[in-house]
């Protein structure tokens, strides 16, 4: 008669290796206490090793699926577990899956990645390189209509363009010199064009109660 936890040796296998050289699988027997077996074995122990379970852990296991949890491999680097138990055909625990996976390098590739994205020091928006950058004014308003309509230029409808030029205008974006032309450029628009649909606008605005565009 094979052991009962035999079966579950292919299912180790195939774990560490698919996610290999980051995910340790180890099997636990309840039985004897020791490793079964273990694949990628990056904890540096082998089969016949101590589990290190606490005496009675058996007769605790309510639950099919602990964790996932933190733990610290032998050199310090972190990894996330996840423990499956393993019972027969009574329901009786009788083995541990557990599933190592070391996240060091995910949280370094993390750190970098915010590093990347993080601006220590922002540079006021009162110096002058900013108060000069009128055309980032001009993106945000963009950026910022684009996002409460969930578009994008190139889906922008005939109407949203009246609505962007109107919230442009609002803003007082067409006040600065050369904005026609840049806000041209941006909707692929004639600069006639945006003058018109400008014009119209102002109109409408004019006769309308103030406030601000949708």
């Amino acid at each position: 008669m094979s052991h009962p936890l035999t079966p579950f040796i292919p299912v180790c296998d195939a774990i560490a290796t698919l996610f290999s050289p980051h995910v340790e699988a180890v099997l636990h027997d309840l039985e004897t206490g020791l490793i079964f077996h273990i694949a990628n074995a990056f904890s540096r122990r082998r089969p016949g090793d101590s589990s290190l379970n606490e005496a009675g852990l058996a007769s605790t296991l309510d639950e099919d699926v602990i964790g996932p949890y933190s733990k610290s491999n032998w050199d310090g680097r972190r990894l996330k577990a996840i423990t499956s138990v393993l019972r027969d055909g009574e329901g009786k625990p009788v083995g541990l899956l557990c599933i190592n996976h070391d996240i060091e390098v995910f949280v370094g590739i993390f750190h970098q990645l915010k590093s990347m994205m993080d601006i220590a020091s922002p540079l006021p928006k009162t110096s002058a390189l900013m108060a000069q950058d009128w055309r980032e004014a001009v993106n945000l308003v963009i950026g910022e209509f684009l996002t409460q309509h969930r578009t994008s230029l190139a889906g922008l409808t005939g109407s949203e363009v009246d609505g962007l030029l109107a919230l442009l205008e609002t803003r007082g974006v067409f006040a600065i010199r050369k904005a026609v032309p840049y806000v041209a450029e941006i909707l692929k628009l004639s600069r006639a064009t945006i003058y018109n649909r400008l014009g119209a606008i102002r109109l409408k605005q004019d006769a309308a109660p103030q406030g601000e565009p949708q």
